[in-house]
């Protein structure tokens, strides 16, 4: 069995990315989704963050469709699956849904940071985190 690649997105952007512990010694992958960062334009700052810390991770970094790049570094690398972790996202189901039209997907459960079930605006941290402290901080529910 060939080893699985693991792709890495925005919302486990992290060493503890559960596919980089289960698979410390597979290749993985980041790819700058253009299309997001034009529909969510952005900013420099965001951009710098997320390459600041792209950089303390063991991955190869390209920019395009996710889908395909990721597809393109799996054939690269002779692997039959790609791992990742889990997203709340549903332009993650989408892009899922493409990959698994031709390689399996193993889909790793993410601990989440605090529990919550209704809407946050991702684009803008502060809105997320306008939500999210009160959970962290316990003054939640």
């Amino acid at each position: 069995m060939n080893q699985p690649i693991i792709w890495i997105h925005g919302d486990c952007l992290s060493p503890k990315n559960p596919a980089l512990q289960e698979y410390a010694n597979s290749p993985a992958i980041w790819v700058w989704d253009e299309a997001l960062i034009e529909e969510w334009q952005l900013s420099l700052k965001r951009i710098v963050f997320i390459y600041e810390c792209l950089l303390e991770l063991p991955v190869v970094i390209r920019r395009g469709d996710v889908a395909k790049e990721v597809l393109a570094f799996a054939k690269e690398h002779n692997a039959d699956s790609i791992v990742t972790a889990n997203s709340p996202s549903p332009r993650f189901e989408t892009i899922c849904d493409e990959i698994e039209r031709s390689l399996k997907l193993e889909v790793l459960e993410t601990e989440p940071f605090f529990e919550y079930d209704g809407y946050i605006d991702l684009k803008r941290f502060s809105r997320y985190w306008k939500v999210a402290e009160r959970y962290v901080y316990g003054r939640g529910h």
